[in-house]
């Protein structure tokens, strides 16, 4: 698939490193109805299993869209759920290091309106015969100011060594037997497997969205707009190192600024609606 973020910055000088991303404008308006588009792109594979996924083809393509869009939620209460940050965190970390998903957290959701707590995304990146585990962790924002304090405080709770004993027996349970990585994630996260072997093949990368004022004020990708974005994408970063302090695992974060996340997680309810129809 084509990439569509558009990489402002990319400060890898230091960990955690930065991605500071914009989904562009076109016709004088920041890309909403194409980023909703793009994101659907990959709601099969952020939905369903690896073995439903194999099976994907012509002649079960409709009812597997529609399973698709049905399992991540059917409630009116969506605008307090989660799934749609997890969807994007997917698509962003999918494009931009080409990792490849792992597990499924909605797949094995007990109903269509429940949460699935843990982390937010679980993919791999080969690494010549071993694999490295992807961790992800979302905070779907408007207000950044409340997005990094909330996940940092989330990242110091998940790498306690209790929590993440718990989850690995949780994620291993839940590894599709027919996928072609299954036994190399799971000799990763089996419990006789040191944590600190695991933590030097682990990372976490960070998705905060948030209104920005600065994507309000603009219609194109001009100098102006870039210089601005940049500074303020720095200046987030620099915050978040600094209230981080040390950290175990190599974190990469992903900054992605919305206009507005209203409008963008209502145009995603309109055509999550329009697949569950299908």
């Amino acid at each position: 698939m084509r990439r569509f973020f558009n990489v402002i910055v990319h400060k890898n000088d230091e960990i955690p490193d930065l991605h500071g991303l914009c989904a562009g404008f076109e016709n004088k308006s920041w890309r909403l109805e194409q980023l909703v588009d793009y994101l659907f792109n990959y709601l099969p594979e952020f939905s369903l299993n690896q073995t439903e996924l194999s099976e994907f083809n012509s002649l079960n393509l409709i009812p597997n869209i529609r399973k698709a869009a049905s399992s991540v939620y059917q409630s009116d209460k969506f605008r307090n759920r989660g799934e749609f940050g997890e969807l994007l965190l997917h698509a962003i970390i999918r494009e931009t290091h080409n990792t490849i998903p792992a597990i499924s957290k909605i797949f094995y959701k007990d109903g269509p309106n429940e949460t699935v707590k843990g982390f937010d995304a679980v993919h791999v990146v080969e690494k010549g015969e071993s694999l490295e585990l992807w961790l992800g962790e979302v905070k779907f924002y408007q207000s950044i100011s409340s997005a990094i304090p909330d996940v940092i405080k989330e990242l110091k709770e998940h790498i306690e060594i209790r929590y993440v004993k718990n989850e690995f027996i949780t994620l291993t349970n839940k590894i599709d037997r027919n996928w072609e990585h299954a036994n190399k994630l799971k000799r990763l996260l089996d419990p006789t497997t040191s944590l600190d072997d695991v933590f030097e093949n682990t990372c976490i990368p960070v998705l905060l969205t948030y209104d920005s004022k600065i994507l309000q004020k603009h219609e194109k990708k001009t100098d102006e707009y870039i210089a601005e974005i940049e500074a303020e994408f720095l200046k987030l970063h620099k915050k978040f190192c600094t209230d981080l302090g040390d950290f175990p695992l190599t974190i990469h974060l992903f900054l992605l600024p919305l206009n507005t996340k209203k409008e963008l997680i209502t145009k995603l309810e309109e055509k999550l609606k329009v697949w569950q129809k299908i």
